[in-house]
């Protein structure tokens, strides 16, 4: 047995991994050739759909903005227009249209909007000039003004055909965990329950036995004895994602350069805190990676902003929906017996308690039948059962429709909610939170949020909780903005509905 050098593991599985990945008997070379090829025509592929996405939604912006400005001469001006579509490329890549959805795993069309309307501005500035200046018809600074709004509306939606698309057509990434821990559990539920992601769980290697084969995926070994490009190149892998492997910093480092020489992806989930969220900043101190953790800080100007949008938004939303909400009175009058509007008490913002108002869904004595059933439950956490008995006819309808969470816009108005923030809980599941926990109610309880849009009750209790913290933690106008839009697919899919 050759001893470790220096900077190497003195012993255990760690050295056994490391000594195997520098052994020279390993074939690294054909499956690093192979995997190569494969894995840059899958990424080109995605550039390319995205690109031809792009000139396709140019070129009907282009001529919905003609139409709706010119009488004649549209087919001319369209050519001429097409002629400046590779600025209008080279301004997307520039903004990096094209490389996030490589390097990301959750990246959707929502997640253009900054950048996607930066780069329409920055084209609608060179199609002036190109107007203007040069030997084309002139086009007026309003007309251009109108191109890039329809640009922008259509390139969101053209865009999003192509990632379904692009999932439908390459299929999903075919992704390797190695390590053990409750987050690989999550990670596999997750990537199951949510293909929009593009990850498909294919294998597990783990450090000890007990936990080979425990996550509902086919064990490829333990990680004394990995042979990486073994795997990857009998399971076609595209992304290895590694969670609490054991592993040293030098061992770590070892691993993850022979994901590199096979060009297969990596993921890593951060040991340090499970629920840092998006909000951490990747810094360096002279090419040492440090993560920057900031504490949350909600400025006055920020509160007055988020305020008066759910003010607005209350109102709107009770204004558009009157003759609605009208009906769903009569309907659970006509139902059954007892009050239309359910109120409970749930703890808000600084631990304060409140009534949250909503329509009624259950019989009358619903609260006082909550122990008999909660031997069915399947969470152990809150009541969490298939068909309860105690949801009325309406009331299910209601439920699947999240009618019934409607009179919560009078919570919003009296400032008791927000129309985004985290899950309004109940006192006895207040109860069960830890300290670090108890951050998530630094915000106003919301309407909708991250629990919602992602699942509802398909999410377990203890991942609610890390959601409602990633959400506080890492809060931003446009993060709200996200998730009201994410709300509508989310109800008309029922994701989650119980």
């Amino acid at each position: 047995m050759t001893t470790p050098g220096p900077g190497r593991v003195g012993g255990g599985r760690e050295a056994t991994l490391e000594r195997e990945e520098h052994a020279p008997e390993e074939p690294a070379e054909p499956g690093g050739s192979v995997l190569a090829s494969r894995h840059k025509r899958r990424d080109a592929a995605t550039r390319r759909f995205l690109a031809a996405g792009d000139v396709l939604a140019l070129l009907l912006s282009l001529v919905c903005a003609f139409l709706l400005t010119r009488e004649t001469r549209v087919s001319a001006e369209v050519a001429w227009g097409l002629l400046a579509v590779p600025w209008w490329l080279l301004v997307f890549k520039l903004y990096g249209l094209y490389d996030r959805d490589i390097k990301r795993v959750s990246q959707t069309t929502l997640d253009d909007v900054p950048w996607l309307f930066h780069a329409v501005i920055v084209g609608c500035l060179g199609i002036w000039a190109y107007f203007r200046l040069g030997p084309v018809p002139e086009m007026p600074f309003a007309d251009i003004l109108l191109l890039g709004a329809i640009a922008l509306v259509v390139t969101l939606a053209v865009r999003s055909i192509v990632r379904y698309l692009r999932i439908r057509i390459l299929g999903p990434e075919r992704v390797l965990l190695i390590g053990e821990g409750a987050e690989l559990a999550e990670l596999v539920r997750k990537m199951r329950s949510h293909p929009e992601y593009g990850l498909l769980p294919v294998g597990l290697v783990s450090r000890s036995e007990a936990k080979a084969g425990a996550y509902g995926i086919p064990s490829f070994g333990l990680l004394a004895e990995l042979n990486l490009s073994q795997i990857v190149a009998a399971q076609a892998i595209d992304r290895v994602m590694l969670a609490h492997t054991g592993l040293t910093g030098a061992s770590l480092l070892d691993l993850m350069r022979r994901c590199k020489q096979l060009v297969v992806k990596v993921s890593v989930v951060p040991e340090l805190f499970a629920a840092m969220g998006p909000a951490v900043e990747i810094d360096d101190i002279e090419g040492v990676t440090v993560l920057g953790v900031n504490p949350p800080v909600l400025p006055r100007s920020s509160r007055a902003i988020k305020r008066t949008v759910d003010i607005i938004g209350a109102l709107g939303l009770l204004l558009i929906s009157a003759p609605v909400l009208t009906l769903v009175v009569i309907a659970i009058k006509l139902d059954s017996v007892g009050p239309v509007i359910f109120a409970q008490t749930r703890i808000g913002r600084g631990r304060e308690r409140f009534r949250l108002l909503k329509f009624r869904t259950m019989v009358v004595d619903a609260e006082s039948r909550q122990e008999e059933l909660r031997a069915m439950s399947r969470d152990p956490n809150w009541l969490l059962i298939d068909h309860d008995p105690r949801v009325t006819r309406v009331g299910r309808f209601l439920r699947r429709s999240s009618l019934d969470e409607f009179p919560q816009l009078i919570n919003v108005l009296k400032g008791e909610m927000s129309l985004v923030g985290p899950r309004p809980l109940i006192e006895s599941e207040d109860a069960l939170l830890e300290w670090w926990a108890r951050s998530r109610i630094d915000l106003t309880p919301g309407l909708t949020g991250l629990w919602q849009v992602l699942g509802r009750t398909s999410i377990p209790f203890e991942e609610m909780v890390k959601l409602d913290y990633v959400y506080v933690t890492n809060w931003s106008l446009w993060n709200d903005i996200r998730l009201m839009l994410r709300t509508l697919p989310a109800v008309l899919l029922r994701r989650g509905v119980n």
